[in-house]
């Protein structure tokens, strides 16, 4: 997406002792580095982004109601702190569920300020599952490739084709993976959190998780709320609507955010010659629709192909310049080369994106009830659909193998907490992919947490983006605990920030490669590429 009575520690309160119970700072750093030591054997890793990166692994059980069953192994990623003062290990999650972590480590230390990366273990993993741990799910390899069916059923045939789809990618789990299914859920994750905790050595944890990980965190929280030192929730999933309720949110909150990509190519009707009123342009993406239904793109881009390369411009405005030259250059000139491109950049999935379905369904249709019904499913997409449709249908099938998922759900935590110390918490006001709604919810849940908000802001994930406003409140908590109080202009945030601006359109070669390279050029589009789509 899928993101406390009486503060325990005093802010003010110093480094070392909010890390270790040790009795002095020296005794506190030098237990936790030699527990760490005598846990976790870190080896060189480095690559040419990141060449202090370390790797390691952890074994986690398979069942943690039975530590002494079957045991997994979770891949770790790490920069290590070089400064004088250590502020412990700071876990960081991308989101997904599903999503890979291990190049996060090395984002995260090069984007905050060197001064405090330095004090911090900055630690990526790949969850239960997911990449580098083992095992890791791959239910069925290339389900994405395509053609697929026409995401919204306009006849019978389609719907049912669409329908036996998802059902069978249910039952082939089941088949390969019935010994693990039970075992992919959020709590079980979040229990594997406080594995990498006791394998540093550390008494407390820091965190740093965006989307699904600020849901994670959440939980994490609600489990061990001693253990919680500094938590950072970045573009937070409402715990009230796990799952199905927040996904249709999110089909409503991506319809906007479609509006708002045609309403900025309209805006910039002399570069893209798509006309200056944004419902005729967005008339015009629709024709297009109908124009890769009826013969698709390079015999790869039919309509649900092409929802899934333009879904991600509801993610990261940045990608913007890229998806409007594609729609411009099919729509005026036919080219169908161009758009196929954009559809290898943003929609095909490969082997990664196979197994990051896997564990999202694996744990979304494991944490919670979904409608086993089918006409429930399909009688709210039809309602939505009618008002909400670039994204309705495809996010239904998207997630209809929880309605036959082979393994009964659990009931979603409830992670309402009055004892935390200060979690900081970031949202924009109009992100899609976790709505802002659930932002605040999630900040009235978590008691004495602060609320920073990005004002106008579409995108999902906004600190360490190029917000330095976000970020500077952001650095602060890092450094020294700080959050802000009251400090902005909504009564239901704690702190106010302006947008960033939206882009514009590439212009010169040396900018359209640069754009090509990373989504746009910036440290947003690197940040993007690592949090992925869908979660």
């Amino acid at each position: 997406m899928t993101k406390r009575p009486g503060v325990l520690f005093a802010v003010g309160a110093t480094v070392a002792g909010l890390v270790t119970a040790a009795p002095s700072p020296a005794a506190a750093d030098n237990g936790a580095r030699l527990a760490a030591a005598a846990q976790l054997v870190w080896t060189d890793c480095g690559t040419k982004s990141y060449p202090r990166l370390q790797c390691s692994s952890v074994s986690t059980p398979l069942d943690h109601d039975d530590p002494s069953g079957r045991r997994i192994t979770l891949a770790l990623s790490r920069i290590p702190h070089t400064a004088k003062t250590f502020q412990g290990p700071l876990l960081v999650n991308p989101g997904g569920p599903g999503g890979s972590g291990l190049s996060m480590a090395g984002f995260v230390a090069s984007s905050l300020p060197k001064a405090i990366a330095s004090q911090y273990d900055v630690i990526g993993f790949d969850p239960r599952g997911v990449g580098k741990s083992r095992p890791a799910l791959d239910c069925v390899p290339k389900y994405f490739d395509p053609l697929r069916p026409d995401s919204v059923p306009g006849s019978p045939g389609v719907e049912q084709a669409n329908r036996n789809r998802a059902r069978s990618f249910a039952e082939a789990c089941g088949r390969e993976y019935p010994d693990l299914l039970p075992h992919m859920d959020t709590v079980s994750a979040a229990k594997d959190l406080d594995v990498i905790r006791r394998a540093t050595g550390s008494r407390q944890l820091n965190y740093f998780g965006y989307s699904y990980g600020t849901y994670l965190g959440a939980v994490y929280a609600k489990l061990f709320p001693e253990r919680v030192r500094r938590f950072v929730l970045d573009s937070n999933v409402d715990p009230d609507g796990v799952w199905y309720d927040d996904n249709i949110g999110q089909d409503y909150a991506f319809d906007a955010r479609h509006k708002a990509f045609a309403a900025w190519v309209a805006k910039h009707d002399s570069t893209y010659r798509l006309g200056s009123d944004p419902a005729k342009v967005e008339a015009a993406w629709y024709a297009m629709r109908e124009a890769v239904k009826a013969r698709p793109a390079g015999g790869k881009v039919g309509p649900s192909e092409l929802e899934d390369t333009f879904l991600p411009g509801g993610y990261y405005n940045g990608y913007w310049p890229l998806l409007a030259e594609a729609f411009a250059a099919y729509t005026n000139d036919g080219d169908e080369k161009t758009l196929v491109k954009a559809y290898k950049k943003f929609g095909a999935v490969d082997a990664e994106g196979d197994n990051g379905y896997s564990v999202y369904t694996a744990v979304q249709c494991r944490d919670a009830q979904w409608p086993r019904r089918w006409n429930t499913w399909r009688g709210d997409s039809r309602r939505v659909h009618a008002k909400a449709p670039f994204f309705t249908w495809n996010n239904n099938w998207y997630n209809a193998p929880c309605a036959d998922w082979p393994v009964e759900p659990l009931n979603p935590v409830r992670v309402s907490n009055s004892a935390l110390p200060p979690v900081l918490l970031f949202q924009a006001t109009d992100d899609a992919a976790t709505p802002y709604e659930g932002g605040v919810t999630l900040h009235r849940r978590l008691r004495g947490s602060s609320l920073v908000v990005e004002q106008g802001g579409g995108n999902h994930g906004i600190t360490l983006s190029g917000n330095d406003c976000l970020d500077t409140y952001l650095a602060d908590y890092l450094a020294k605990g700080t959050v802000p109080r009251g400090e902005g202009s909504r009564a239901d945030a704690d702190a106010v920030c302006a947008k960033s601006p939206d882009p514009q359109p590439l212009t010169g070669e040396a900018a359209s490669r640069s754009a090509r390279r990373t989504g746009s050029g910036s440290r947003g589009g690197v940040l993007h590429g690592l949090l992925g789509f869908r979660g």
